[in-house]
């Protein structure tokens, strides 16, 4: 049996993460060698600009080449940081059992965005975020936060501001829940699309390794973040859309909830879908569905509004 080399981004989430694909392969093939390789991102790399200024990829495309030049065997990414037209050549060799993809809340006071005093401070770094926090509370100011979540949780005690919000799933994997004030239903404040799942991406021709991989895969979570990825790509978009996307199953029924947003809040449009879903091609076609209603009950507006947004804001810094 062959060593494999798993790339990976050198945050403490990238490298737990990784780490806990390696344990996963070897509590499955006792004896399997796996290595890290720490690989840097554009988006490791530029920390001054908002997420929305960067392309899409930009925490997945140098490790996409590891791959592809064969200096690895497999990356661990979190899965709704990988954009969703695939890269020639590469295939998605698993998803994960899934974290909770909620979101939470960490405050200084109130335990509840409605509670938060008028005009506090919240800070994220997510246009998701934002529009959902805005639409809620027009009347808080929404700052800009970049950065691993150690940074974010540093520059958080640090300010003025009252409240802020992250992931989850990352604060639960590095022994950080105690620092969650309240969990955000999925359901009503709506996650990433895929928030909290785990892919592991490989080269399409590496039959060995897919093989490998096959005792990792949780078909239940895989189906239901096709359907939520299906979603964001009827919109057309990634992490610069504010939108996002939860499916749940209840037995063989998926429910998707999906969400798109004007960056200021203002408007928002949420639909729910269900159905049977017992393939991949039954997942994609319900979150394909989804994202159409989605636009036609005027998302469309709300995103030629956001890319009009994006591209004054890159006019003006130009």
């Amino acid at each position: 049996m062959r060593r494999l080399v798993i790339a990976t981004r050198g945050s403490e989430l990238a490298l737990w993460q990784a780490r806990h694909v390696r344990e996963a392969l070897q509590r499955a093939h006792p004896g399997l060698e796996v290595e890290l390789k720490i690989v840097h991102t554009q988006g490791d790399k530029v920390l001054d600009v908002p997420l929305q200024a960067l392309d899409k990829g930009m925490f997945t495309r140098e490790i996409q080449v590891a791959l592809l030049e064969e200096s690895a065997d497999l990356a661990v990414h979190s899965l709704k940081d990988l954009p969703t037209e695939p890269v020639e050549g590469l295939a998605l060799g698993a998803v994960c059992t899934r974290e909770d993809p909620a979101d939470a809340l960490i405050t200084k006071g109130p335990v509840t965005l409605e509670a938060l005093p008028h005009g506090a401070k919240v800070l994220s770094g997510s246009p998701r975020r934002i529009a959902q926090v805005l639409h809620r509370r027009p009347d808080v100011q929404v700052l800009p936060l970049r950065g691993n979540i150690q940074t974010r949780l540093r520059k958080f005690d640090e300010s003025d501001a009252a409240a802020m919000l992250l992931a989850r799933a990352g604060l639960v994997r590095l022994g950080l829940a105690g620092r969650i004030s309240a969990r955000l239903d999925p359901g009503d404040f709506v996650p990433a699309c895929a928030q909290g799942a785990l892919g592991v991406e490989i080269r399409l021709a590496d039959s060995e390794v897919a093989a490998l991989l096959g005792p990792l895969n949780d078909v239940p979570v895989r189906l239901a973040v096709t359907a939520e990825r299906a979603f964001l790509k009827a919109l057309g978009g990634g992490c610069k859309i504010p939108a996002g996307a939860f499916a749940r199953f209840e037995r063989t029924t998926l429910t998707i909830v999906g969400m798109v947003a004007a960056l200021d809040g203002a408007r928002l449009v949420k639909q729910t879908l269900a159905g049977e879903v017992a393939s991949a091609s039954a997942a994609e076609t319900l979150g394909l569905r989804l994202g159409q209603a989605v636009l036609q009950a005027g998302g469309r507006e709300i995103l030629k509004a956001v890319d009009s947004q994006a591209s004054h804001q890159q006019e003006e810094e130009v």
